[in-house]
């Protein structure tokens, strides 16, 4: 980018400082959001093999290790394999139409701010707020689940399971590290993520095939579960360094590990651990249900079993680590453009949005309800209800692309010449909306089955339905927003040019520089 002072002639020797100030200048009147005035006061201090990890730790934590015994006893090993292939599909196409988004607008509030330009305000403000709620409720979830998970090696005489006072203690103990990690900053934050990173078919409900399909079916939410968080990896755009080529890398090599982590690893579970196992729906309380504790227990391997489950303690605490992250963007995001308190748009000096942090944080106290309601029933319930959500925010995030790609189209923008596009598109974007669609509509379909009509399981396949509805409709109603038509989308405020954050990386001239490149 070229800078020139007004106020020098053109045979004059350049004056740095004028320079450097107007440098500084152009890039604090950037970063002032243009609806608002606020400024983003986000910093990018994160590397990009942080973000691989992020990306991938937001969802490798209890809801794969843990919650893939159930999918495996609902629709047996080919079943669950069937399952988690699917919903892989649909996570690979929703981060494939996220990703152009946000390589092509690298920038605070990620999907939330893209549904609030290219679809409606309202949408913006319904899902920032609705996917803020699921993700600070999923937090809980999760420390309870890995709290769980210590209890495999921490049980009282007799195999009763751990005490209270012990459970209580880890709950403390996982959520104080948390909420510190990521008062630590992002840069410290990444690196924390980065090191703690590491028949066929059986009937449900009903006999026959139509038992099958079902069994499968129901093995799409719990699949979902453990994909849920893959769509944070778009709230890091505003603090990663080289964010269009970094976010790019983390968005091709995404479908890699949705192979190898999450098809393979259920494949081979299903191989070695059948699908009546009574181990995988037993209520123990501890990580001792695992497919892949079990797993390795009905190999005989004595030492394997606690190896697998100190990776697993490190993943659902690295999840943990994640969510919290993606929650304090998310509100932030919100209110750095009027759609909650400006007080959430506050940022040290260090570029940590530290009001919007540790209100997020105080919802992880909900991991003690598990104390006094057992935590089977807290986690089923947290479970659930993040669950649904994801499935929400995945078809609001393909929709959200289809009205981008059509706007492109309308203004004249040639989408080949973006760092990160797909030649598969607007095709990719209907997969995902669609699926999404169904699953959210047909989620509790088993309350419907005659004799099996549960008010509470109903509350929970469908609560956020109609809590979307209020928050689009109450602030259509308020703010009176319009759907914004394809001609006048803005696909020019706010957004960094290459030359202000992009940079050619280094080649490595070593084999093990280079493995070490395609792995990160």
């Amino acid at each position: 980018m070229e800078t020139r002072n007004p106020g020098r002639s053109e045979g004059s020797e350049p004056d740095k400082a004028s320079e450097v100030k107007e440098v500084r200048l152009y890039v604090d009147t950037f970063k002032i959001d243009v609806k608002t005035g606020l400024y983003d006061g986000l910093q990018r201090n994160m590397k990009q093999r942080h973000i691989q990890m992020i990306a991938l730790a937001g969802t490798l934590g209890t809801g794969l290790f843990l919650g893939s015994g159930k999918a495996i006893a609902h629709a047996g090993p080919a079943g669950a394999l069937l399952a988690y292939m699917h919903v892989g599909t649909i996570c690979y196409c929703m981060l494939m139409s996220l990703g152009e988004m946000m390589c092509f607008m690298p920038i605070s509030g990620g999907y939330i701010h893209f549904a609030e330009r290219f679809i409606d305000p309202a949408m913006g403000f319904a899902v920032g707020w609705l996917q803020w709620y699921s993700g600070v409720v999923g937090l809980p979830m999760e420390i309870i689940g890995t709290a769980l998970i210590i209890g495999f090696w921490d049980t009282e005489p007799g195999g009763t399971g751990m005490s209270n006072a012990h459970f209580g203690g880890y709950l403390t103990l996982l959520l104080c590290l948390c909420i510190l990690v990521n008062c630590l900053g992002v840069r410290w934050f990444g690196e924390t993520e980065f090191v703690f990173h590491p028949g066929a078919f059986a009937p449900y409900v009903v006999p026959g095939n139509r038992g099958k399909f079902l069994g499968w079916f129901q093995t799409l939410l719990q699949a979902a579960i453990s994909y849920n968080g893959m769509e944070n990896l778009a709230m890091t755009a505003a603090e990663v360094e080289n964010p269009r080529h970094s976010l790019a890398k983390a968005v091709r090599r995404v479908f890699y590990r949705i192979l190898i982590f999450y098809v393979l690893g259920v494949f081979i579970v299903g191989m070695l651990v059948p699908s009546d196992d009574p181990n995988l729906l037993q209520s123990t309380g501890t990580a001792a249900t695992s497919p892949f504790v079990l797993a390795m227990t009905r190999g005989g391997v004595k030492v394997l079993p606690s190896v697998i489950n100190a990776g697993v303690l490190s993943s659902g605490f690295s999840a943990s680590n994640s969510g919290l992250y993606a929650s304090s963007r998310q509100i932030y995001g919100l209110a750095l453009r009027g759609q909650a308190p400006k007080i959430f748009a506050k940022t040290t000096k260090e570029g940590l949005p530290m009001v919007a942090l540790l209100f997020s944080s105080i919802w992880i106290l909900l991991s003690y309800m598990a104390l006094s309601e057992g935590a089977v029933t807290a986690l089923n319930w947290l479970t659930n209800l993040t669950s649904t959500m994801g499935f929400c925010t995945w078809g609001i995030i393909s929709l959200t692309y289809i009205r981008f790609y059509h706007g492109l189209k309308a203004q004249g923008i040639d989408r080949s010449k973006f760092v990160y596009w797909s030649r598969f598109q607007p095709y990719l974007a209907y997969w995902a909306f669609l699926w999404s669609l169904l699953i959210i509509l047909f989620n509790g379909w088993t309350v419907f089955i005659k004799g099996e009509w549960n008010v509470s399981d109903f509350i929970v396949a469908y609560v956020n339905l109609p809590i979307f509805a209020m928050l689009y409709g109450a602030y259509k109603i308020v703010r009176k927003s319009k759907v914004v038509p394809a001609s006048r989308m803005d696909f020019h405020s706010n957004v960094p040019p290459s030359e202000m954050v992009d940079f050619v990386e280094p080649q490595s001239n070593t084999v093990w520089g280079n493995i070490w490149a395609w792995l990160f």
